[in-house]
């Protein structure tokens, strides 16, 4: 489909169902819909219930053991039992939805999230915003096009600790940063599944779990939750975990992308149970300065544990550890006192509440997918350069690598027939 027309049939769907939603009245229970029944899918609504206005009107997954549990989850929370379907193109149709939540791993969010907002659905989705970054630059195009309110799922920008502390820094206390740095280290080999080929569980349809990404022989090690360090389908440990750290760094320095990245690392010690790095090293140059991150997943745990999952920013007066629910104030004298603050906050909660509240109100989030999509790109930019020779540079502007043909081909993923990828070229 052209674009033009693309759009314009966007604008038409989303003016409809605004309409529809006014008739419905603004104290009705937004209706939900739910694609991915998994995990974190019962996380979000578990949230969204707690901040109250909502009624589950349908739930999608391709594992029928996913939908039951699901649906006795909900019945904790409401009367109405929601109407189930294998297929998200299905629960799209359904007539009675004001929003959706995508909670499937990322390689499904592209598509459903694209025809979400054709028809002009509001959405959660989690991140990170997509597989690749030209499905990111699609899925923007597509959010863009109409008036949907559109939440991507880091969460963490609602952390009062990366507030407080992105604050501090933005007042000026530690002096001009000169560089900031983030690691994720813990021993993932203590929760890794089997990795033998089997056949999969006779509730699971895999070759729809599978969909536009390929079709790997099923094990326990790349099938639910545990896809996350499989390249086919997670892309590994940064673009799932570390993600979270590289967007909170982001937005507390106020950075676009990256001018250049390079990344170092490998499997040293889990080859042949995962297929992404369990060592891994980035430098993402930005122009106002550089952010490293450093991986090790495997190993006992850290000697000083208290630093091993956060972000450091490095001012020439103090420098600022920051994690979920703290941060730690050093100065460079020495002998100088280390002020520690500690917070108690739900972020996951004020994320999707603040979604809700912009659904009913037509306002804004935190999280829009144009700001979504640096941060994935960047993080998916790490994963290109080691792949392609360590080092790749990135024209912002154009949404292109420079000078690269191989790590530009890796810009986009071909598609598994029968599905088409949502952008071209």
């Amino acid at each position: 489909m052209e674009r033009r027309v693309f759009l314009g049939t966007l604008a038409a769907g989303t003016a409809a169902l605004g309409s529809r939603r006014r008739a419905e009245g603004a104290d009705a229970p937004l209706k939900l819909g739910l694609i991915g029944c998994g995990w974190y899918g019962g996380v979000v609504l578990k949230a969204a219930f707690e901040a109250g206005g909502v009624e589950v009107a349908a739930l999608c997954d391709v594992d029928r053991a996913h939908l039951e549990k699901m649906t006795g989850e909900i019945a904790k929370s409401q009367e109405r039992t929601p109407t189930t379907y294998a297929d998200w193109r299905q629960l799209l149709e359904q007539e009675d939805l004001a929003a959706v939540v995508i909670s499937t791993p990322p390689h499904w969010h592209a598509l459903p999230f694209i025809e979400a907002c054709r028809r002009g659905l509001d959405i959660y989705c989690e991140k990170p915003l997509a597989y690749d970054v030209r499905e990111g630059q699609a899925m923007v195009d597509a959010a863009q096009a109409g008036s949907n309110v559109v939440q991507i799922g880091f969460q963490r920008r609602q952390s009062e600790a990366l507030k407080r502390a992105a604050g501090y820094i933005r007042e000026g206390h530690a002096g001009k940063i000169v560089t900031a740095a983030a690691q994720i280290h813990y021993a993932a080999n203590a929760d890794l599944r089997d990795p033998t080929p089997k056949d999969p569980p006779a509730s699971l349809d895999w070759d729809f779990w599978c969909g536009p990404a390929p079709k790997l022989p099923y094990s326990e090690q790349v099938g639910h939750f545990a896809w996350r360090l499989e390249k086919a389908y997670g892309n590994g440990h940064l673009v799932d975990w570390g993600i979270h750290r590289i967007d909170a760094i982001r937005v507390a320095l106020g950075l676009g992308m990256p001018r250049s990245v390079t990344a170092a690392g490998g499997l040293y010690a889990l080859k042949g149970r995962i297929t992404t790095p369990d060592v891994l090293q980035v430098h993402f140059e930005f122009g106002e300065c550089p952010v490293t991150w450093t991986h090790r997943i495997f190993g006992a745990a850290e000697y000083t544990p208290e630093i091993n999952n956060g972000m450091s920013f490095f001012g020439e007066k103090e420098s600022v550890f920051v994690s979920d629910r703290r941060f730690v104030v050093v100065p460079v004298e020495k002998e100088a006192e280390r002020r520690v603050v500690e917070v108690k906050d739900n972020p996951q909660v004020a994320h999707v509440s603040e979604w809700l509240e912009a659904v009913r109100t037509r306002g804004r989030v935190s999280c829009p997918p144009e700001d979504a999509y640096q941060s994935t790109a960047t993080v998916q930019l790490a994963m290109v350069a080691l792949d392609t020779g360590g080092r790749v540079e990135w024209d912002a502007e154009s949404g292109e690598i420079r000078g690269n043909p191989k790590a530009a081909a890796l810009l986009k993923r071909d598609y598994r027939a029968p599905w088409v990828h949502p952008r071209k070229g």
